[in-house]
């Protein structure tokens, strides 16, 4: 790897991820043909995982754990908490990942080809869903943007996004002036999309897959495959939790009449 290879910061947050994050870290470490530095925040586990990326990020010069400020009970306040205390100004892009997926080697450089086009500010792909007992599906988020669509879904999981500095230092700001609200959002990353369709940044969704994106009971958000699966949405929406985020988005985003 060349010393004028982009700089890649990657924001991961964990939480009782010792079942996963070591192979989720060497597919980090695996990128091809950019420079990754990564920024580790662990939600106080009962696992070890605080101990073991301490240790890792000895051994790893690259990789740096913030010191704890949890408990944040979800992902979404965790990925907030990492935009807002790590310094993005060194970095070229800025990607998110989760601590249970495998990342194909090429995942960051085929971002980064998309976003030095000049086409887009923000990136996200389809990824390879895959379970336990061997099954594994595609999961398409490609469709056609329309007006609005941002409102009511995310670009594909968050751990597939990659950001130009524009739109992460813009992304930043907004999350330092309302921390106190963004601590409500559920899901970090139909905030960070609707934020950016909402504010002008250009959005590419990559058909290709970029990653291998595990599914097990531990998931927050898993893939919408399946029955139990469409169920548990379902619910999500007859009991107000969905239209109240849509509610919240629209109110920090500043979006009138919803």
């Amino acid at each position: 790897m060349s010393s004028d290879s982009p700089q890649v910061v990657v924001l991961l947050a964990a939480y009782n991820g010792m079942a996963w994050i070591a192979e989720q870290l060497a597919s980090i470490q695996a990128q091809v043909n950019v420079s990754v530095s990564i920024y580790i925040s662990v939600d106080p586990s009962t696992d070890g995982t605080e101990q073991w990326c301490a240790d890792y990020a000895q051994r790893h010069c690259n990789v740096h754990l913030l010191p704890p400020a949890g408990p944040f009970k979800g992902a979404a306040p965790n990925f907030f908490r990492l935009i807002r205390d790590v310094d993005l100004s060194p970095y070229d892009y800025v990607a998110f990942s989760d601590q249970d997926d495998i990342w194909h080697a090429e995942k960051l450089d085929r971002a980064v080809q998309t976003l030095r086009s000049g086409g887009a500010d923000g990136y996200s792909s389809n990824v390879t869903a895959f379970w336990p007992d061997g099954r594994r599906v595609l999961v398409n988020k490609a469709q056609p943007q329309v007006k609005w669509d941002y409102l009511f879904e995310a670009a594909g999981p968050g751990c597939t996004y990659v950001l130009k500095p524009d739109l992460a230092t813009a992304f930043k700001a907004l999350i330092v002036r309302d921390w106190e609200r963004v601590q409500s959002v559920s899901l970090h990353d139909w905030f960070c999309y609707a934020f950016a369709r909402s504010r002008g940044f250009r959005w590419f969704i990559d058909p290709v897959p970029g990653m291998e994106y595990r599914q097990h009971a531990n998931n927050q958000i898993g893939v919408n495959a399946g029955r139990a699966s469409a169920m548990t949405r379902w619910a999500r929406i007859a009991d107000g939790w969905w239209f109240n985020q849509i509610r919240l988005t629209s109110s920090i985003l500043g979006i009138e009449g919803l």
